[in-house]
């Protein structure tokens, strides 16, 4: 079969002075765009299985490695992980091997080790015979290591290009750096127009065609690792690709953007079903874009469900003082919307894998099913008469947050802790500091935090502490809830929307992008259903991964706190091992903090579901000797409206969690961040428009109730 496809000629660019895939070429904000087009395209026909493996075969690709003895680590420079790519500085791939694992490199093909001086051009002599013990107490080899795949797309942008990090060669795993065209991306087509080439599911293919490149090569011999130990990982935009990756893990609807750009191990046959083999030592072997492990920071996903859910996250803080009449209404709205897509879902949660009394009758062995209530008489004003079990699950959720970070306070060796009168205690006395001291300081807010709980990242592109030189990257400018200052998203805006006079406008240009998404893009399908991981978790056809874990900030303003629950949720149905965590005052992309590690946590979930492994155990804490430096209290006063107890834990009030929330993820207006066309919508274009509405949600309610949005519509105070 001969397929007739349209490919640039570009070499490939090498993105020096970034680590992993988290970064972005033009800088920290995460919106970048191709300044230039690339070149025009040229005609190439699909070149079919067996030339894609020839070509994508490391040893017949001119592959140069450069060793580093600072780190005891091999980089593998970026290369094509593909065949067709439509921009190949967007579309390669660089791995980062630990030293222990590499004998030498072959430079002249004759199977043995040559004398070599750093950097040079040639194939991989793996030892299958070393181990390596990670810092955690993990042991692994060249056949077992597990292989991080780093997702950047920073802000659902393009990320090019680059070698991957060290970080991971210590602790004994595989790390995957991965280009990948994005929002706004632009190229020049065979008839010289510019168009845009990365919405969605660009980024996503490009993530999974560069899983399946590597594990190719890992099943050729020319990596090390195992190909059922891949483990997503990245921040905001790149924690939702991280996340969508794991979710939709070698579902097929991915498989015809994954053969239009020349992949490996996927191929249509003549009578339009497919194959995943690839030809090893003359033997068919099954491979997949699938992922073991997930490990995301700030997913900012799924976008299909995030307006309607942030709207009402904030409407549930029944004291929440919109901007405009126009807002407040709004947001209303969308809240009874969501409350209907959570009963439309059907969920049921099993008590016992979550450990909370999610109905409140005294056990935690119910399978109990999931709804949101609304009544006033109830449920009180101080939710807007909002409650349920789904909301209750939410609240002990958020509870269990804050008790996990309390009872990680032994692990603040560096921090200053405080008296009731205010005064900074002694080395001595903060040395005699109980658990229940510091839980009860904290409360009070009689404490300065140090590294050891330094809540870091955030918009911008920065890497937190344990995300440098390769880990997990902070992934720039957010989506949901994050545009730039001055738009009428932003937080103290006064005005509806600066792109339409009316509202019968607006809801006009709602119309008419959404019946250009749904209508479908080359392959007939709906780019936003593509781009929604609840869609895929559980589906026939996906490969659910065995463990997933999803860290956001409890002060996230990027994205509503239940978008990951309903991840969690889908997941645990799935038969996952899934888990959450809202960092207490963490906000966009939180580092891991108080003895916690990406690592850590590889190994423990290692441990767990890998037959034979280590079970970890957490290093203990190391005893406080010396108070902080700092000379006065910087914490915040909780205890007003949080109750501990050993053996119960934090707890407080729904309204008290809601009110937590608006106070300290205020950023944007909540419930419409698409309305004048949000970060988010530009993933969700078209060759020719950058940006298009999608938010079937939305138009529902601006259809629904125009008469009464109509009225308030850019009406003001």
């Amino acid at each position: 079969m001969k397929i007739k496809l349209i490919v640039p000629v570009l070499a490939i660019t090498l993105c020096t002075g970034l680590s992993a895939c988290g970064g972005t070429a033009s800088g920290g904000n995460g919106s970048s765009g191709s300044a230039v087009a690339p070149a025009p395209a040229v005609a190439r026909e699909y070149p079919g299985k067996q030339a894609i493996e020839e070509e994508l075969n490391l040893t017949n690709m001119d592959s140069e490695w450069t060793y580093s003895a600072n780190t005891d680590s091999w980089t593998l420079s970026p290369v094509t992980a593909v065949v067709l790519p439509e921009i190949e500085n967007e579309q390669g791939v660089s791995v980062c091997v630990p030293g222990a694992y590499v004998k030498g490199l072959d430079t002249n093909s004759d199977g043995k080790e040559d004398t070599f001086e750093g950097k040079d051009k040639g194939d991989l002599i793996i030892d299958y015979d070393a181990s390596i013990t990670s810092t955690n107490g993990q042991v692994y080899t060249a056949a077992t290591a597990p292989v991080i795949i780093n997702t950047g797309a920073a802000g659902y942008s393009e990320q090019q290009n680059q070698n991957a990090g060290s970080t991971y060669a210590a602790e004994g795993y595989i790390n995957v750096a991965c280009g990948n065209r994005g929002k706004q991306s632009t190229m020049t087509d065979a008839n010289g127009d510019t168009v845009y080439t990365g919405d969605a599911p660009c980024c996503l293919v490009d993530q999974k065609n560069a899983v399946r490149f590597v594990k190719y090569n890992i099943l050729l011999g020319n990596l090390p690792g195992c190909v059922d130990y891949f483990v997503s990982t990245g921040g905001s935009g790149g924690g939702a690709h991280a996340t969508m990756l794991a979710a939709t893990s070698n579902h097929p609807d991915f498989y015809d953007y994954e053969i239009k750009a020349g992949a490996v191990g996927v191929y249509k046959n003549d009578d339009g079903s497919y194959s995943t083999a690839v030809t090893i030592d003359g033997q068919d072997v099954e491979i997949s874009d699938g992922m073991w492990g997930c490990m995301a920071y700030s997913a900012i996903t799924s976008l299909a469900q995030a307006d309607m859910a942030m709207a009402f996250e904030y409407y549930l803080d029944g004291t929440y003082s919109f901007n405009t009449p126009f807002q407040k209404q709004l947001a209303e709205y969308l809240a009874e919307e969501y409350a209907q897509y959570i009963y439309e879902q059907g969920w049921s949660v099993d008590e016992a894998k979550l450990g909370f009394d999610i109905n409140g009758n005294g056990s935690k062995t119910d399978v109990v099913d999931l709804s949101i209530q609304k009544s006033t008489d109830a449920y009180g004003t101080e939710t807007n008469g909002y409650g349920g079990t789904y909301l209750n699950l939410y609240l002990a959720e958020f509870e269990q947050s804050l008790t996990d970070y309390l009872d990680r306070l032994a692990y603040a060796e560096d921090w200053t802790w405080f008296g009731s009168n205010g005064a900074k205690y002694s080395d001595g006395e903060a040395a005699l500091l109980s658990k229940t001291d510091k839980i009860q300081a904290f409360l009070e807010g009689r404490y300065a935090k140090g590294s050891s709980g330094n809540i870091m990242g955030g918009p911008g592109g920065r890497f937190p502490p344990d995300f440098a030189n390769g880990g997990p990257p902070s992934g720039g400018a957010p989506m949901v809830g994050t545009p730039d200052a001055g738009t009428t998203q932003s937080a103290s805006s006064q005005k509806d929307s600066a792109n339409y006079a009316s509202f019968d406008e607006m809801v006009k240009a709602y119309k008419e992008d959404i019946a250009e998404v749904e209508a479908g893009d080359d392959y007939g399908n709906n780019i936003v259903e593509l781009y929604d991981p609840m869609n895929y978790i559980g589906a026939e056809g996906t490969e659910n991964p065995a463990w997933t874990r999803i860290l956001m900030g409890a002060s996230e303003g990027d994205i509503s706190m239940f978008n990951s629950l309903n991840l969690q949720i889908a997941w645990l149905n799935a038969g996952t091992d899934a888990d959450i965590e809202w960092q207490w005052d963490g906000g966009h992309v939180p580092s891991e903090i108080l003895g916690d590690s990406f690592a850590l946590y590889v190994d423990t979930m290692y441990g767990k579901h890998v037959e034979g492994a280590v079970e970890i155990t957490k290093a203990a804490p190391t005893e406080q000797t010396a108070n902080g430096e700092a000379t006065e209290a910087g914490g915040t006063d909780i205890s007003d409206w949080v109750s501990y107890d050993a053996n119960n834990g934090a707890s407080f009030s729904l309204a008290d969690i809601a009110a937590y929330r608006t106070a300290g993820a205020s950023k944007a207006i909540p419930g419409f961040d698409v309305m004048d066309y949000g970060q988010e919508d530009y993933v969700f274009g078209s060759r020719t428009k950058d940006a298009r509405h999608w938010n079937k949600y939305v138009l529902n309610v601006f259809e629904e109730k125009g008469d009464t949005l109509s009225a308030l519509f850019n009406s003001g105070n």
